[in-house]
Protein backbone atom coordinates (compact mmCIF):
# COMPACT_ATOMS: atom_id res chain seq x y z
CA UNK A 1 0.00 0.00 0.00
CA UNK A 2 3.06 2.52 1.00
CA UNK A 3 2.86 5.59 -0.28
CA UNK A 4 -0.43 5.71 -2.76
CA UNK A 5 -3.57 6.28 -0.88
CA UNK A 6 -7.56 4.50 -1.98
CA UNK A 7 -8.17 7.74 -3.01
CA UNK A 8 -5.52 7.73 -5.52
CA UNK A 9 -6.21 4.15 -7.12
CA UNK A 10 -9.75 5.54 -7.45
CA UNK A 11 -9.03 8.28 -9.29
CA UNK A 12 -7.08 5.98 -11.57
CA UNK A 13 -9.98 3.66 -12.22
CA UNK A 14 -12.14 6.50 -12.14
CA UNK A 15 -10.41 8.45 -15.39
CA UNK A 16 -10.08 4.81 -17.19
CA UNK A 17 -13.58 4.18 -16.85
CA UNK A 18 -14.35 7.59 -18.16
CA UNK A 19 -11.68 7.61 -20.95
CA UNK A 20 -13.09 3.65 -22.41
CA UNK A 21 -16.73 5.18 -22.06
CA UNK A 22 -15.67 8.33 -24.27
CA UNK A 23 -13.67 6.11 -26.74
CA UNK A 24 -16.44 3.41 -26.92
CA UNK A 25 -18.86 6.21 -27.48
CA UNK A 26 -16.76 7.91 -30.18
CA UNK A 27 -16.18 4.43 -31.96
CA UNK A 28 -20.12 3.88 -32.20
CA UNK A 29 -20.57 7.09 -33.79
CA UNK A 30 -17.88 6.93 -36.51
CA UNK A 31 -19.42 2.90 -37.01
CA UNK A 32 -23.28 4.79 -37.75
CA UNK A 33 -21.56 7.63 -39.79
CA UNK A 34 -19.56 4.91 -41.94
CA UNK A 35 -23.20 2.84 -42.16
CA UNK A 36 -25.01 6.20 -43.16
CA UNK A 37 -22.30 6.15 -46.08
CA UNK A 38 -23.43 3.39 -47.37
CA UNK A 39 -21.06 0.47 -45.35
CA UNK A 40 -22.97 -2.69 -44.56
CA UNK A 41 -22.65 -4.27 -41.37
CA UNK A 42 -21.08 -7.01 -42.51
CA UNK A 43 -18.67 -4.90 -44.24
CA UNK A 44 -17.78 -3.32 -40.85
CA UNK A 45 -17.31 -6.16 -39.24
CA UNK A 46 -15.07 -7.92 -41.77
CA UNK A 47 -12.73 -4.57 -41.75
CA UNK A 48 -12.73 -3.76 -38.02
CA UNK A 49 -12.71 -7.51 -36.89
CA UNK A 50 -15.43 -7.27 -34.42
CA UNK A 51 -18.25 -9.40 -33.94
CA UNK A 52 -21.53 -8.92 -35.48
CA UNK A 53 -22.81 -8.63 -32.09
CA UNK A 54 -20.31 -5.65 -31.12
CA UNK A 55 -21.28 -4.11 -34.36
CA UNK A 56 -24.99 -4.34 -34.47
CA UNK A 57 -24.48 -2.53 -30.68
CA UNK A 58 -22.49 0.28 -32.14
CA UNK A 59 -25.48 0.67 -35.14
CA UNK A 60 -27.91 0.66 -32.51
CA UNK A 61 -27.12 2.13 -28.63
CA UNK A 62 -30.82 1.34 -27.75
CA UNK A 63 -29.63 -2.73 -28.07
CA UNK A 64 -26.46 -2.32 -25.98
CA UNK A 65 -28.48 -0.40 -23.03
CA UNK A 66 -30.76 -3.06 -23.44
CA UNK A 67 -28.55 -5.61 -23.21
CA UNK A 68 -26.51 -4.15 -20.32
CA UNK A 69 -30.14 -3.86 -18.15
CA UNK A 70 -31.04 -7.39 -18.93
CA UNK A 71 -27.14 -9.00 -17.84
CA UNK A 72 -27.53 -6.88 -14.54
CA UNK A 73 -30.48 -8.07 -13.85
CA UNK A 74 -30.46 -11.91 -14.02
CA UNK A 75 -27.44 -13.63 -13.79
CA UNK A 76 -27.56 -16.54 -16.15
CA UNK A 77 -28.70 -19.33 -14.59
CA UNK A 78 -28.51 -23.35 -15.81
CA UNK A 79 -31.83 -24.95 -17.08
CA UNK A 80 -33.69 -26.56 -14.49
CA UNK A 81 -33.00 -30.42 -15.08
CA UNK A 82 -28.96 -29.36 -15.22
CA UNK A 83 -27.22 -31.90 -13.51
CA UNK A 84 -23.43 -31.70 -13.69
CA UNK A 85 -20.79 -33.35 -15.03
CA UNK A 86 -19.81 -35.73 -12.92
CA UNK A 87 -23.44 -36.72 -11.98
CA UNK A 88 -24.30 -37.81 -15.49
CA UNK A 89 -20.87 -39.46 -16.44
CA UNK A 90 -21.63 -43.13 -16.15
CA UNK A 91 -18.87 -43.81 -14.18
CA UNK A 92 -17.56 -47.72 -13.89
CA UNK A 93 -17.56 -49.77 -10.75
CA UNK A 94 -16.15 -53.50 -10.30
CA UNK A 95 -18.48 -56.04 -8.96
CA UNK A 96 -15.54 -57.26 -6.76
CA UNK A 97 -12.03 -56.28 -6.03
CA UNK A 98 -10.87 -59.81 -6.46
CA UNK A 99 -11.24 -59.52 -10.00
CA UNK A 100 -9.35 -56.82 -10.86
CA UNK A 101 -5.66 -58.67 -12.05
CA UNK A 102 -4.20 -56.06 -13.96
CA UNK A 103 -0.27 -55.93 -14.19
CA UNK A 104 1.68 -54.98 -11.11
CA UNK A 105 4.97 -53.69 -12.47
CA UNK A 106 6.82 -53.07 -15.99
CA UNK A 107 5.69 -50.69 -18.82
CA UNK A 108 1.86 -50.73 -19.60
CA UNK A 109 0.60 -48.67 -23.04
CA UNK A 110 -3.17 -48.00 -22.57
CA UNK A 111 -5.60 -48.21 -25.34
CA UNK A 112 -6.66 -44.91 -26.86
CA UNK A 113 -9.55 -45.49 -25.58
CA UNK A 114 -8.74 -45.11 -21.94
CA UNK A 115 -5.83 -42.75 -22.78
CA UNK A 116 -5.71 -40.20 -25.60
CA UNK A 117 -3.49 -37.60 -24.55
CA UNK A 118 -0.47 -39.19 -26.55
CA UNK A 119 1.30 -40.00 -23.38
CA UNK A 120 -0.57 -43.49 -23.48
CA UNK A 121 2.91 -45.29 -21.99
CA UNK A 122 3.10 -45.72 -17.55
CA UNK A 123 5.93 -46.97 -15.92
CA UNK A 124 4.67 -49.18 -12.65
CA UNK A 125 7.82 -48.97 -11.32
CA UNK A 126 7.90 -45.04 -11.27
CA UNK A 127 5.61 -41.83 -9.85
CA UNK A 128 3.07 -42.54 -13.23
CA UNK A 129 1.37 -45.62 -11.22
CA UNK A 130 -1.45 -43.19 -9.79
CA UNK A 131 -1.58 -41.20 -12.72
CA UNK A 132 -2.40 -44.78 -14.36
CA UNK A 133 -5.45 -45.93 -12.50
CA UNK A 134 -6.80 -42.45 -12.21
CA UNK A 135 -7.01 -42.58 -15.85
CA UNK A 136 -8.47 -46.09 -15.86
CA UNK A 137 -11.27 -45.51 -12.75
CA UNK A 138 -12.10 -41.82 -14.95
CA UNK A 139 -12.46 -43.14 -18.56
CA UNK A 140 -13.19 -47.08 -18.33
CA UNK A 141 -15.71 -47.92 -20.44
CA UNK A 142 -16.57 -51.58 -18.96
CA UNK A 143 -15.90 -53.84 -15.84
CA UNK A 144 -13.36 -55.47 -18.27
CA UNK A 145 -11.21 -52.35 -18.94
CA UNK A 146 -10.86 -52.50 -15.02
CA UNK A 147 -10.30 -55.84 -14.70
CA UNK A 148 -6.99 -55.41 -17.22
CA UNK A 149 -5.97 -52.42 -15.94
CA UNK A 150 -6.12 -52.19 -11.95
CA UNK A 151 -4.56 -54.47 -9.65
CA UNK A 152 -6.78 -54.87 -6.12
CA UNK A 153 -3.67 -54.36 -4.18
CA UNK A 154 -2.45 -51.50 -5.94
CA UNK A 155 -5.57 -50.20 -5.92
CA UNK A 156 -6.11 -50.43 -2.11
CA UNK A 157 -2.53 -48.90 -1.19
CA UNK A 158 -3.17 -45.92 -3.99
CA UNK A 159 -6.84 -45.43 -2.86
CA UNK A 160 -6.22 -42.26 -0.31
CA UNK A 161 -3.67 -40.51 -2.70
CA UNK A 162 -5.56 -40.67 -5.93
CA UNK A 163 -6.89 -37.81 -6.92
CA UNK A 164 -10.34 -38.53 -8.53
CA UNK A 165 -13.72 -36.84 -9.08
CA UNK A 166 -16.04 -36.76 -5.77
CA UNK A 167 -18.71 -39.00 -7.51
CA UNK A 168 -16.17 -41.35 -9.05
CA UNK A 169 -14.63 -41.51 -5.44
CA UNK A 170 -18.25 -42.20 -3.79
CA UNK A 171 -19.64 -44.67 -5.96
CA UNK A 172 -16.62 -47.17 -5.25
CA UNK A 173 -16.14 -46.70 -1.58
CA UNK A 174 -20.07 -47.23 -1.55
CA UNK A 175 -19.44 -50.69 -3.28
CA UNK A 176 -16.26 -51.42 -1.20
CA UNK A 177 -16.11 -49.63 1.97
CA UNK A 178 -12.79 -51.26 2.72
CA UNK A 179 -11.49 -48.25 0.03
CA UNK A 180 -13.48 -45.39 2.25
CA UNK A 181 -12.07 -47.19 5.58
CA UNK A 182 -8.10 -46.64 4.01
CA UNK A 183 -8.32 -42.84 3.83
CA UNK A 184 -10.07 -42.96 7.29
CA UNK A 185 -6.94 -44.72 8.40
CA UNK A 186 -4.15 -42.33 6.94
CA UNK A 187 -6.48 -39.50 8.62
Amino acid sequence: MGRFSEDELQAVVSRYEATRAAALTERDEQLRVFHAAGWRPVDLQRVTGYSRETIRQALRPEVRRATNINRRRTPPQPPADYRPYGDRKPYVVADTLTELRGPTCGTVTLPRHLDWSGQAEYNLNRTRLASMYKVVLTEAATVEDLHTWLDAGLLRRLWRTLWLPPQLRQRWEDAFPELAATRSDAA
